[in-house]
Order: C-alpha cells, then sequence, then structure tokens
C-alpha cells in the first residue's frame, strides 16, 4: 500500500546530483518504508541532496530508515532519553588533521513519523522529507533551543521544502497546528 500522492506515472524528476560528489548513502531496515511510498531511498537522496545543495555545504551523509525501537535504544544511548522520537541526528568527528569532515548520521523512526505525519494531515513522504531536512540542518549547526534558533531553521526548513515543491510544514491546515520535530 503506497501512501504516494503524485499522480501515476509521474515522479520528482532525477535525483539531484551535487556539484561537490556528495555521497548519500539509505540504509532501511523497517519494511514499512517502502509500504508507505514508491521509492524510499531516492525521496532520501533527493532531500538530503537538495537541502545540501540549497546550504551549499559537501560531505558524506549515511540515513537510516528504521523503527521506533531502534531509535528508542540509540535516543536512550546518546540522549538518555528512554523513548523513541521521530529523527536523530550524529555530526561526525572531526578529521584526524584538525579539519572538519562535513557530515553525519540521520536516523528516522518509522512508527513514529507515521503518527505524526497522520496526526497532521500530511503523508509519510513528506513528513520524512521534512525530517531529512530537519537533519541536514542540525548537521550544518541549525538548532531549535531557543524561540529565535527554532524560527531560523523553521524558515530554512520551509524554503528548502519549497524547492522540492513540499507544502510548508509550519502552516496551519485543515484547523490542525503545525507540529515541530523533536
Amino acid at each position: 500500500m503506497h501512501e504516494d500522492t503524485r499522480p501515476a506515472g509521474q515522479d520528482d524528476g532525477p535525483v539531484p546530483q551535487s556539484p561537490f560528489g556528495d555521497d548519500i548513502d539509505v540504509s532501511i531496515t523497517d519494511r514499512r518504508w517502502h509500504m508507505a511510498m514508491r521509492d524510499p531511498a531516492r525521496d532520501v537522496k533527493r532531500a538530503v541532496g537538495t537541502a545540501m545543495r540549497e546550504l551549499g555545504v559537501s560531505g558524506c551523509v549515511t540515513v537510516v530508515l528504521a523503527d521506533d525501537r531502534t531509535v528508542q535504544r540509540l535516543n536512550h544511548l546518546h540522549r538518555d532519553k528512554n523513548k523513541p522520537t521521530n529523527v536523530l541526528t550524529f555530526e561526525y568527528a572531526p578529521a584526524g588533521s584538525g579539519a572538519w569532515l562535513w557530515g553525519g548520521d540521520i536516523i528516522l523512526a518509522f512508527p513514529t513519523v507515521r503518527r505524526e505525519a497522520q496526526a497532521a494531515g500530511r503523508t509519510v513522504r513528506n513528513h520524512m522529507m521534512h525530517l531529512l531536512v530537519h537533519g541536514v540542518l542540525h548537521l550544518s549547526g541549525y538548532d531549535h533551543h531557543h524561540a529565535g534558533e527554532a524560527r531560523a531553521m523553521e524558515m530554512e526548513e520551509a524554503r528548502i521544502l519549497g524547492r522540492m515543491g513540499i507544502p510548508n510544514p509550519w502552516k496551519r491546515r485543515n484547523g490542525r497546528e503545525a507540529g515541530a520535530p523533536r
């Protein structure tokens, strides 16, 4: 069962190729991602590649489309929060020479992402794309601990998603409140 709402036979065109020779690796460990959309790996590469290009960054990103149990375990181990969350982002450590290697890992939890998408009246695909852009922004130094930071991050998310034709997740729709990634 695909939740993808694109008209049959229509896709988003070729996956954007970064001029920087970026490396975007995708691992899908929960098969429900495949049931929610046509080609989750392609969508991941499109979202991450577009965000990187829009931010002018170059590097490597590994995305894992996982389940709640995996994300809960990582969240507990690295953030001391024993519950699943929608997205976790881990930056790469500095390279040995003192130079910084831009990139990191982005891990999403399918059941949480699906639940949030349904509550917000969005497709799983569009919510996943939003969370991937959110993750790339974290890798690029954005954060949302304070109101000003959160607003700047939300505006950047909306701008990048707009470049991909994905509706602004921060606007109210059908009487529903917009929700923030955790």
